[in-house]
């Protein structure tokens, strides 16, 4: 959505980001009414930062399942109020909202199973220990659990960004960008039918081209828009 992005306190007069604060009550006086100011842009994210500190301490103090639903809760609630434009300006897809994503899908795995093994807590935790940091645990070798969990958060989250960057195509047409989305989203496709089973190395390369393309778009650098392109060729 569009919107504009300073706001003016009706009660005291005060002047604020939105974009920088995500209130919509004046930082100065609490009060609830204000008037926007300057021109719009486009605006998606509006989550707070995430913090994982509390689930930490649930977990060891118990079990990570234990933990399970109020984690589950507070990763859906970011994971719906992110997104990739702040004030018309395109962001990265970041570790964060990666790994957040990842660790969603790890904590759905733990609870289905009834007696979860150790290997499968382990993992859980090492997401848990640093996703609100933007820590990324390495995958371990032949461990398929991190394989399917890491494919299908992966593809969720560039499914996002590619919604936001069309969006912002809109309004800063470029056709060579727009090509390569559509490449991107179409292996972005194919992962999420194949329910994430493929390799960590694909899923790695699908992140590194949509930046790729990010820096193309926000920084001019057709240097990175070929990279993506040669990149997204390898894994056809």
């Amino acid at each position: 959505m569009e919107i504009r992005g300073r706001r003016r306190c009706k009660s005291c007069g005060q002047e604020w980001s939105y974009y920088d604060t995500g209130e919509v009550a004046c930082p100065a006086c609490g009060g609830m009414q204000s008037v926007g100011v300057g021109g719009r842009a486009r605006h998606t994210d509006s989550a707070d930062p995430l913090d994982l500190s509390e689930h930490r301490n649930a977990a060891e103090a118990g079990s990570v399942a234990d933990a399970a639903e109020a984690l589950k809760t507070d990763l859906r609630t970011y994971l719906r109020a992110r997104g990739f434009i702040d004030g018309g300006e395109l962001r990265d897809v970041d570790d964060t909202y990666l790994a957040a994503r990842e660790l969603l899908h790890a904590v759905d795995v733990l609870v289905r199973r009834r007696d979860p093994d150790e290997e499968t807590q382990l993992y859980v935790l090492s997401l848990l220990r640093g996703a609100d940091r933007g820590e990324r645990p390495a995958p371990r070798r032949g461990a398929a659990l991190d394989d399917r969990a890491r494919g299908l958060a992966y593809a969720e989250s560039l499914a996002a960004f590619r919604r936001d960057l069309s969006t912002w195509l809109d309004d800063h047409p470029d056709p060579e960008a727009r090509t390569t989305l559509s490449t991107l989203g179409e292996h972005v496709k194919r992962v999420e039918a194949l329910q994430g089973d493929v390799s960590v190395r694909q899923s790695e390369s699908l992140v590194r081209a949509a930046r790729e393309l990010t820096a193309y778009v926000r920084d001019d650098d057709e240097s990175a828009l070929a990279a993506a392109r040669d990149r997204l060729s390898r894994l056809a």
